[in-house]
Formats: C-alpha cells, sequence, structure tokens
C-alpha cells in the first residue's frame, strides 16, 4: 500500500521519548468532529472513561463498557491524522487476570485501531502492565487518583498528604514504569509529590490535578473548552466558555423558529427557473 502523501502519526515510542525534551499535551476525545480539531495541537488523545460521565451522564465511570470504548475509540480514528491515540480499558475488563486483560486490549487495539491502551493501578498491576508489553501491546498507566476504585476509595479527593498514601503512591509509580508502560498518568495527587515521582521514574508522566512539573498535561476536553458550569474541578481551567455561547446560539435559533424568519428563502429549496 502506497503511503504517499500520509502523515506519519506520533506513536507511543515518540511519547515516551518526549520525557526531558518539551510538554506533552493531551486531551480527552471521544466524538469524530472533536477528534478533528483537537490532533493539530495534540500529542496524545486519551479515549477514556471518563465518556461514561461527560457523555452519557453516568455518576461514575464503572458503568462503562468494552463496546461503547470501542465504538468511541473508532469515531476518534476517524478523525486522527497526527496524535498518538490511547483507549482505555474499563471498568471489569482487565482486573480478573492479566490473560483477560490481554484478550479485552487485543480487542481494542484490532477493532479500533489506536495504539495503545491505558489501565489504572500501581504494585498490584505491574504483572498485568509486564504481560501486555511483552505481547505488543503499548500500555499506558495511571496511579494516583483511580476514578474506577472510586467506590472503595471514598469519592473523589487529592491523595498523597499522608506519609503512608504518599510511599503507596511511589511505589506504584515505580511499580508500573519498571513494568514497561510507555507513560502514566497522575492523577489528583498533591504538587510536591507528583514533582518528586516526575523527576524519580524513567517514562513520561501526565498530570491531571498534579504538578505542572510532571512531562505533560492532561483534561477533559469539555471541562476544558467550559461546557460544563455546574461543577469546575479545583485542577481545571476554563480556556473558553462554550456552555453559555451554545446557551446563547440556541436561544437565538428557538426564537427565529417561532418567528418563523427562519429559514428564509436563501436556505430553502426553488423550482428551477
Amino acid at each position: 500500500m502506497s503511503t504517499v502523501g500520509q502523515t506519519k502519526r506520533t506513536t507511543t515510542a515518540t511519547i515516551e521519548a518526549m520525557k526531558g525534551t518539551r510538554p506533552i499535551v493531551s486531551l480527552t476525545a471521544y466524538t469524530t468532529p472533536i477528534a478533528r480539531l483537537l490532533d493539530p495541537h495534540c500529542d496524545l488523545l486519551l479515549v477514556g472513561d471518563s465518556l461514561g460521565m461527560v457523555l452519557y451522564g453516568m455518576e461514575t465511570t464503572v458503568g462503562v463498557t468494552m463496546e461503547m470504548m470501542i465504538a468511541h475509540g473508532q469515531a476518534v480514528m476517524r478523525g486522527v491524522k497526527h496524535a498518538c491515540v490511547i483507549v482505555d480499558l474499563p471498568f471489569g475488563a482487565y482486573q480478573e487476570s492479566k490473560e483477560q486483560a490481554f484478550r479485552n486490549a487485543a480487542r481494542i487495539l484490532k477493532e479500533t485501531g489506536c495504539d495503545g491502551v491505558k489501565l489504572e493501578g500501581g504494585e498490584e498491576m505491574a504483572e498485568t502492565v509486564s504481560f501486555l508489553t511483552a505481547r505488543g501491546v503499548p500500555v499506558f498507566g495511571h496511579i494516583g487518583l483511580m476514578p474506577q476504585l472510586v467506590n472503595t476509595t471514598g469519592g473523589y479527593r487529592s491523595l498523597g498528604r499522608s506519609e503512608k498514601e504518599a510511599d503507596k503512591i511511589r511505589r506504584d509509580a515505580r511499580a508500573i514504569a519498571e513494568a514497561g508502560a510507555f507513560a502514566m498518568v497522575v492523577e489528583g495527587t498533591i504538587e510536591p509529590l507528583a514533582r518528586e515521582i516526575t523527576a524519580a521514574v524513567s517514562i513520561p508522566t501526565i498530570g491531571i490535578g498534579a504538578s505542572a512539573a510532571c512531562d505533560g498535561q492532561i483534561l477533559v476536553s469539555d471541562d476544558m473548552l467550559g461546557l460544563f458550569n455546574d461543577f469546575k474541578p479545583r485542577f481545571v481551567k476554563h480556556f473558553a466558555e462554550l456552555a453559555p455561547a451554545i446557551s446563547k446560539a440556541v436561544e437565538a435559533y428557538a426564537d427565529e423558529v417561532k418567528a418563523r424568519s427562519f429559514p428564509a428563502l436563501e436556505h430553502t429549496f426553488q423550482p428551477k427557473k
């Protein structure tokens, strides 16, 4: 097959090699149109299981299925020419055994064409990460606050304030890096600890609610774009305020429809003369 004119996409190896060069730009993506808009500006796009809350109105990510992740992974891949695309393994798709993790990771890679998978967990998942990477599955790790464990950790909160908690996160980071992950998300972790971990591990750290010293940053795109105004986590910055703009546009549309000023003549099809 000819590759003339095709854009070379960023690989997981490229992401791993970016540690110590410049910050890695990452965002979540769930649909083709948004992926097309984000792609020119991002090194990595994550099809996160956060889609359960962002798109489907779920309370947590626990209810997200493999079928949902694959469908949205396929959608994002249709809109990408440049960025490395990673798809989350949803809750229950990898915790049972390393063999289960491989079967589901392989399915995601085959059915979406993405570049790798992400899974949550530290020391307890290191053997699984090693098993996957040894069999050709690039793994994006995730330590610190782990949303899939919200039912056992008592909710969403920053971690690492006690020495016991901090030491566990340090061990998790080291274990995932040594197991062969190409990078890891560090979420909801106090700034000094995230900074320390970034300096200690050999692979890139991608922060969310962590430290500017991490090797990159990621946010949920809908949060960053200001599409939700009812709740804004401390670590989120609105780089736009699209919710009011969308509401205003819909209001204007509704007014014109009610007034019969839309569609105007130029928006209709007329008989040919």
